[in-house]
């Protein structure tokens, strides 16, 4: 298969080394001219994904038309620069056939998934989502990772699955599109609050007490919209969730480790390398909750936080001080 991973980030170095090693005939495109020559030249994406070495097989470029006539395209842009992109690729009259998006956010002006951004904008297009435990620093080393993959043409997906899939890369199948998208935008959400419990320098029981509510939130906004209960308590559900919630290379949990040592928000975003797509998810999600009045106690503190309108230690305290009720509810 032919591939033109679209985003030279960390996550999108990975992939693209990853289908490269596969034997897929690759492209990484990076929008900075600078960046592709620095990829290219030392086969290394040091900025967004150090010490992990590229294939010569990549073909690096920050030529859009040299990428335009692939049939697989991966978006691997942030979720608020995926319109931007579309609209780009538009624009230069290109045709989507078959997309997968790994993004794990939703658009600011639509409330749209990012499947559904470009459903909308290349109607003919097989589109799908990769998602799960799987952060770049592991994969790009090899290390076992599992994700799903979801979309609604699962023939097309099973091709893609067994493209993808590698011995250390195991890749299982959905249809539950959108499902996997909600569950991998809020779960960011969930590890800002429990980076920020960690920052105040909580521990284990408190961060456990944060993932299950967590959950339990994620389960109520996934009754409203349709999440089925297999995804909820899947790769991109639970699995992710944990991960994010735990795992030292989350910049979700990162940002809200910061937060409640102290730090500004402004400064902490100044200072990334990388996007933590939590703290653009949190105000989009928390809108949603409102508008169909679903209970999302842990979503509406890290909205106020973010906006200025409480402080570390006295959002965990009103998670943690909420009125006693049951556990089923």
């Amino acid at each position: 298969m032919r591939f033109a991973v679209l985003g030279a980030g960390g996550w999108g170095t990975a992939v693209a080394r990853l289908l490269a090693n596969e034997g897929h005939k690759t492209s990484l495109w990076a929008r900075d001219p600078e960046r592709a020559h620095q990829i290219d030249a030392t086969r290394c994406n040091e900025r967004y994904l150090p010490g992990v070495s590229l294939p010569d097989t990549l073909h690096v470029t920050a030529n859009l038309h040299e990428v335009l006539e692939v049939e697989h395209w991966v978006f691997a842009v942030p979720s608020f620069g995926m319109a931007a992109l579309i609209h780009r690729l538009q624009a230069e009259g290109a045709d989507c056939r078959v997309a997968v998006n790994l993004a794990k956010g939703i658009d600011r002006d639509t409330h749209y998934t990012m499947s559904e951004l470009v459903e909308k904008a290349f109607p003919s297009a097989k589109v799908y989502t990769l998602s799960g435990p799987s952060h770049a620093e592991e994969v790009g080393r090899d290390m076992p990772t599992a994700v799903v993959l979801a979309g609604h043409d699962l023939e097309v997906g099973r091709q893609l699955q067994h493209a993808i899939s590698t011995p250390r890369f195991r890749v299982y199948l959905s249809g539950d599109l959108r499902g996997v998208e909600w569950c991998s935008t809020i779960k960011n959400i969930i590890a800002v609050a429990t980076g920020v419990s960690d920052g105040l320098g909580y521990g284990d029981n408190s961060r456990g007490a944060l993932i299950t509510r967590g959950l339990a939130e994620l389960m109520r906004f996934g009754d409203v919209v349709g999440v089925s209960n297999t995804t909820l308590f899947g790769l991109s559900g639970l699995g992710d969730l944990v991960a994010t919630c735990t795992s030292e290379h989350s910049r979700n949990r990162g940002v809200g480790v910061r937060l409640g040592q102290g730090e500004p928000l402004e400064d902490i975003l100044t200072d990334m390398t990388m996007v933590a797509e939590g703290v653009f998810a949190t105000g989009i999600i928390h809108e949603i909750a409102e508008e169909r009045e679903i209970e999302m106690p842990i979503t509406h503190a890290v909205y106020r936080l973010l906006q200025g309108n409480a402080d570390p230690l006295s959002l965990v305290n009103e998670i943690m001080t909420r009125t006693p009720k049951r556990e089923d509810t």
